[in-house]
């Protein structure tokens, strides 16, 4: 049997590695990865190199939320702490909000493959599919739709 013939643990036991250490491989593998650099309001920004999983989380949170602490949360995981304040004291709209988070995302999975205009363009048809689609209490609220009920003679025509 040759080393490739092993499977994964086997070769691990084998290699005689210890307990496997995350905090020392994720920190060095950070330290490789690039990352995205972006200006907004004469501040610069460096993205994380990888999307953290409470920005996700937080997501999830925001869209069924009208909480404006879930929203800074969120976005304290990728700039710091009261940045959504400061933007808004600079007169930052919900469009320019959409844009940024678009462009970061996009930018922190795989750094320079989104530019700001293609950002703008995924906001734009983003907020499209939404207004294509009502909403469930618009759809609940809307004529409703005329069945006609009556008994089968079992032929069709």
């Amino acid at each position: 049997m040759t080393e490739h013939d092993l499977d994964l643990d086997e070769q691990q036991l084998a290699d005689g590695a210890g307990p496997a250490d995350f905090d020392a491989f994720f920190a060095e593998e950070s330290a490789t990865r690039p990352r995205q650099s972006l200006t907004l309001y004469g501040t610069g920004y460096q993205l994380p190199e990888s999307l953290p999983l409470m920005f996700t989380l937080q997501m999830e949170r925001v869209q069924t939320s009208s909480n404006a602490d879930d929203v800074r949360k969120m976005l304290a995981t990728l700039y710091g702490l009261d940045v959504l304040d400061t933007w808004a004291e600079h007169g930052m709209t919900d469009r320019q909000l959409g844009v940024v988070l678009i462009y970061s995302a996009a930018n922190i999975r795989r750094p320079g493959s989104c530019t700001m205009q293609r950002a703008a363009q995924l906001y734009e048809q983003q907020e499209a599919g939404k207004a294509a689609a009502p909403n469930r209490a618009a759809r609940r609220a809307g004529p409703k739709k005329k069945t006609k009920k009556g008994r089968s003679s079992g032929v069709r025509s």
